[in-house]
């Protein structure tokens, strides 16, 4: 299989300026990412999508290719993932004239990965061929049963497909996951049909404790502290 990793990562962080290239106990934050997927012998590239030349060379020096610079369109603050990598995928494939099997989407905000993450999200897309991808997930903290939404004055529970949810005594709630940032893997079929998910999603469970996703200051101190233990 052509496999290629995507790596986002836009210059105009808001939350932690400059957060993709901030040094991360001594290294630029993306870096961390692009280790773990040159670590990976099942991915034959490993790309950085970005539209800053600074964090390209910084990206390039940590050893990933960075054969195009992402349009300012495919780069604001509510660019949701699909236009990127579509964007990545047809660039490459341009370039290469290859047709790419799978691609691999980390994301630098989340350095710490548990072991063969992408090694495992590969073998379930080779096991079970119809699934469109793969994301990583973890057990929910809080559950949506217990979740409210405003309604003017008031407040509603936010799951209303049971009546009354919020009541349910708690050993009797379903398990339900929560998204992390660590690893999706997206088939190039999927890509193409105008998604980065479609509709045969296979889970890829992490433990909580195992999860890191940077997205402030207390998050940065965080990961700090766990690679000093590590």
């Amino acid at each position: 299989m052509n496999i290629y990793t995507v790596i986002p990562a836009r210059g105009g962080s808001k939350s932690i300026p400059q957060k993709n290239i901030k040094l991360l106990n001594g290294k630029p934050l993306i870096e961390y990412s692009i280790k773990y997927s040159l670590a990976c012998p099942l991915v034959n590239h490993t790309i950085v999508s970005t539209d800053s030349p600074e964090i390209a060379e910084i990206a390039k020096a940590c050893g990933a290719e960075v054969p195009f610079l992402r349009p300012s369109e495919f780069s604001g603050d509510l660019v949701p993932d699909y236009p990127v990598l579509a964007h990545a995928l047809k660039e490459l494939e341009e370039a290469t004239n290859k047709r790419i099997d799978l691609i691999v989407l980390l994301r630098p905000t989340s350095p710490l990965r548990p072991v063969k993450l992408i090694e495992k999200g590969i073998q379930l897309m080779i096991n079970f061929p119809n699934a469109s991808s793969v994301r990583s997930v973890t057990k929910s903290t809080e559950h949506p049963y217990r979740q409210w939404k405003l309604d003017g004055d008031h407040m509603i529970g936010y799951a209303n497909e049971i009546n009354e949810a919020y009541n349910i005594p708690r050993q009797k709630l379903p398990s339900v996951y929560f998204q992390t940032g660590d690893l999706e893997i997206v088939r190039r079929e999927t890509l193409l049909n105008g998604s980065v998910s479609g509709n045969n999603i296979l889970p890829l469970i992490i433990q909580q404790e195992e999860m890191v996703d940077i997205d402030n200051m207390t998050d940065w101190a965080e990961a700090e502290k766990r690679i000093i233990l590590t």
